[in-house]
């Protein structure tokens, strides 16, 4: 049941809490007139841990270039109101409203997880991605300090890492990329959907500000730690005007390439979504939701292998079009090295009993 009230809840991405379709119950608020007080009081985050029997997510969907992930976190903090990751939350029995935002989930076992995966006899390097489902260094690691821990035992293995954050916590750990970088252990992505101050306080109410981000990519460039910048999602009417300028901020900061994808609503995300754009952007909601549909073969949801997160038709088209231009433009994509994956080592190597 989403927030009936004209007025905006504010430092949170969802207007309140969405059914779970696992659920086979549901609630709902016919006549808030009928309430003496507000039904929506202060949303007070929860942390929740969870221990699970192993941490390395194998993904073979055909539109990622990852193909396994760890997160230390389910739920975020963040609030971004377009997160894919929402509907996850309700495998564990939560809403993809408020509840993904303010209840937490926690893997404060992960590290020893990832010593046990990666001492298995038959293990062998593969790309990992921190993040993939909710950021890595959302406000929780600030407290918990599971990313770092996870670092730690990559760096120990000499285990190629990719991390994606729109977070400038990332700087905490400047020392440990530092070390994984002098071995071509790690790579970086950072986000930025929008440097419009006052759209990225709407869309993501806990992040980082655009120019915050763009501080990041500076600081871990010039360490000469890769940095990939990720122009996403891109909203038809909302954020792809500003393509071209990202893009090139992001360039003159140091990153040496750049990606994006084409804003999805499957799933509850589609109701969260619309919700939220006709509180928040009232004059051009309709329109906003039209391009959105016009980028997925007329609907809000798209399931179709390899067009789902780009998009087609004539509005993608163009958005491929700008991206490309500005790409060019700007001199991105710039030569990299690939990470190193002969240096990986465990307790099956004599190497280890040396470090």
């Amino acid at each position: 049941m989403l927030n009936n009230n004209s007025e905006f809840l504010r430092g949170r991405g969802a207007q309140g809490s969405i059914n779970n379709k696992f659920n086979k119950l549901k609630y709902s608020l016919d006549h808030v007139e009928g309430l003496d007080e507000e039904f929506i009081q202060e949303i007070k985050t929860e942390f929740i841990l969870e221990h699970p029997k192993s941490i390395i997510s194998y993904n073979k969907s055909e539109d990622l270039s990852f193909g396994n992930s760890i997160n230390p976190y389910h739920g975020c903090e963040h609030g971004c109101i377009y997160c894919y990751a929402r509907n996850s939350h309700e495998y564990w029995g939560f809403d993809a409203g408020l509840d993904f935002e303010s209840k937490i989930i926690v893997k404060p076992n992960a590290a020893d997880l990832l010593r046990k995966e990666f001492d298995k006899k038959t293990y062998k390097p593969e790309p990992i991605l921190l993040s993939g489902n909710t950021d890595c260094y959302q406000p929780a690691e600030r407290k918990f300090k599971i990313t770092r821990s996870l670092l730690e035992v990559f760096l120990e293995y000499r285990h190629p890492v990719h991390i994606i954050t729109k977070n400038n916590l990332i700087l905490r750990d400047i020392d440990l990329l530092e070390e994984l970088n002098k071995l071509h252990l790690v790579s970086t992505s950072v986000t930025i959907t929008s440097l419009q101050e006052d759209l990225r306080n709407k869309l993501e109410p806990r992040t980082v500000t655009g120019k915050g981000r763009l501080k990041v990519i500076r600081e871990l460039s010039n360490i000469g730690i890769p940095v990939n910048v990720m122009v996403a999602p891109i909203i038809p009417g909302l954020n792809s005007e500003e393509i071209p300028q990202i893009i090139n901020e992001a360039s003159i900061n140091g990153a040496i390439s750049a990606g994006f994808t084409i804003v999805r609503l499957n799933g509850a995300i589609a109701e969260i979504f619309t919700d939220w754009i006709y509180k928040t952007f009232p004059d051009r909601a309709e329109k906003v939701i039209h391009r959105i549909q016009a980028c997925h073969n007329g609907k809000l949801n798209d399931t179709r292998w390899g067009s789902r997160i780009s998009g087609d038709g004539i509005e993608a088209e163009a958005i491929h079009q700008l991206f490309r231009l500005s790409l060019r433009k700007y001199g991105l994509p710039k030569a990299k090295k690939s990470l190193d994956y002969t240096l990986f080592r465990n307790k099956h190597n004599s190497q280890l009993s040396l470090f």
